[in-house]
């Protein structure tokens, strides 16, 4: 028998810093940096992936920054600016020598140097599809063309695709002809004589059949195509919905013009997730590299709203101002009140935000969650009345204001939790981002909501 107390606890043994830079290593390599070390500076980094030397870049300071592009010099690899973040790459871009920037991004594919160009000043902007051969750069021209955060920014052009006639062995030996295909592919695109796609063909099956195979038998059960102008947002979310690894993309003729693939898709629903939760925490699209003013820019607009809802919650205040005087006990609590209202309401928020964009919230379950999330709020205020109004009691000693203290509670909850639900739905359906304008909102009634309740309350029941 195995003693149960000699085996190893997985969960103690967890490394909670898996995946991060090795502290020691960066260390070195800013050593290297100071020491103008380049063949130590190169040994240091080669072993690194392009995503963490991108998280290194941004971590360490900029004269570091500068002194360490500089010092890597032709090693600086593509993927690097790829994988860097937006407000960061500029600056890179600015410091690369145009040589080393040429060599950079020829290594990449159409659709990462479209993220990368896309939001530089033309002059970088130029520099870099300069450095492209003609027919990169005219795909990455025509890419640029389509509205930004569409599937045509979001594709590669790169497309392995073959005719739908073809068999198996045919295609492999296309294939092994090739000299330009895509680093990475997942799928054979079949297309008819309009170049429109009718089916995909994934490599394992392709090299698990026989050569006189027909390519039209041994299809995706699953096939979706992408229109060239959706939205990446429905693109992402038709990735994770329906299990895609790669889609291709068609033009208003339906005919193929690129692909998309998981790692791009899934790119972008984690852009999505940071910018709910940034937005609803207030902070805009601030990165940890942005510079003092325009962290307090961006963050400004948000405090502003935040003081006029301060106000307006204010002036509720004041209107109970003689009861407030007569009953200091009243002072005392009220926060209370609003404070649980308004983590009520930031948690039926948060859960609608996020339904909302992951379309499982839809006007055929709304009024269910709405009456879901009623429902909670009176629970949990009955039980937190139930505790408040024994802490009035025995705070206070009278259980007037223990009731009052309840019967808010109560009240405050449950239109939390209506507010919570409402608000981001009906910001949705008027064409507001739900995640930009609901928690302003939301705090604004559940605070006006708590103080009126309580303070009236205790208007009518104790004075």
């Amino acid at each position: 028998m195995v003693d149960e107390t000699d085996q190893p606890d997985l969960e103690d043994d967890r490394d909670d810093d898996a995946y991060e830079l090795d502290e020691d290593a960066v260390d070195r390599i800013i050593e290297a940096v100071e020491a103008g070390n380049q063949t130590r500076l190169q040994e240091e980094l080669e072993p690194l992936h392009a995503a963490d030397i991108a998280d290194l870049l941004e971590q360490i300071s900029r004269s570091e920054r500068r002194d360490l592009i500089l010092l890597y010099d032709r090693d600086f690899d593509g993927e690097i600016l790829s994988e860097l973040d937006d407000s960061l790459r500029e600056e890179v871009i600015g410091i690369l020598h145009p040589e080393v920037l040429a060599d950079a991004v020829r290594e990449l594919e159409t659709d990462d140097v479209v993220d990368l160009v896309e939001d530089l000043e033309d002059e970088q902007q130029e520099a870099i599809l300069g450095a492209l051969e003609d027919s990169d750069r005219v795909a990455v021209e025509s890419s640029l063309t389509y509205p930004e955060y569409s599937a045509g920014r979001l594709m590669q052009r790169e497309v392995v695709m073959a005719p739908e006639h073809w068999n198996v062995g045919e295609a492999i030996d296309y294939l092994r002809d090739q000299d330009d295909l895509p680093e990475q592919f997942y799928h054979i695109t079949l297309v008819d004589v309009r170049m429109r796609p009718v089916g995909d063909v994934t490599l394992g099956k392709l090299m698990a059949s026989r050569r006189e195979i027909l390519l039209t038998t041994i299809v995706e059960d699953s096939f979706h195509v992408i229109p060239v102008n959706q939205d990446e947002e429905d693109v992402a979310y038709a990735f994770n919905q329906y299990h895609l690894i790669s889609a291709p993309v068609v033009d208003e003729d339906e005919r193929l013009v690129g692909v998309i693939t998981i790692d791009d898709a899934m790119a972008v629903l984690d852009e999505e997730h940071e910018e709910d939760i940034m937005r609803l925490a207030g902070v805009g699209e601030n990165s940890l590299s942005d510079k003092v003013i325009e962290t307090a820019k961006g963050r400004f607009p948000w405090l502003a709203v935040n003081l006029v809802t301060a106000i307006l919650a204010s002036m509720v205040i004041s209107m109970f101002d003689q009861e407030i005087a007569q009953l200091v006990a009243l002072a005392v609590l009220m926060p209370i009140v609003a404070s649980m209202g308004g983590n009520a309401g930031t948690q039926s928020l948060t859960v609608a935000v996020r339904a909302i964009a992951t379309k499982d919230l839809t006007g055929r379950n709304v009024w269910r969650v709405i009456r879901r999330e009623v429902l909670v709020g009176l629970i949990n205020g009955v039980i937190f009345a139930i505790v408040m109004g024994l802490v009035g009691i025995f705070w206070f000693g009278g259980p007037e204001l223990g009731y009052v203290i309840g019967a808010a509670m109560v009240i405050n909850l449950v239109v939390a939790g209506l507010a919570g639900t409402v608000i981001p739905v009906l910001l949705e359906r008027v064409g507001v981002d739900p995640a930009l304008a609901s928690g302003a909102f939301v705090t604004t009634v559940t605070d006006i909501v708590g103080f009126f309740a309580f303070l009236g309350l205790a208007a009518v029941v104790l004075l």
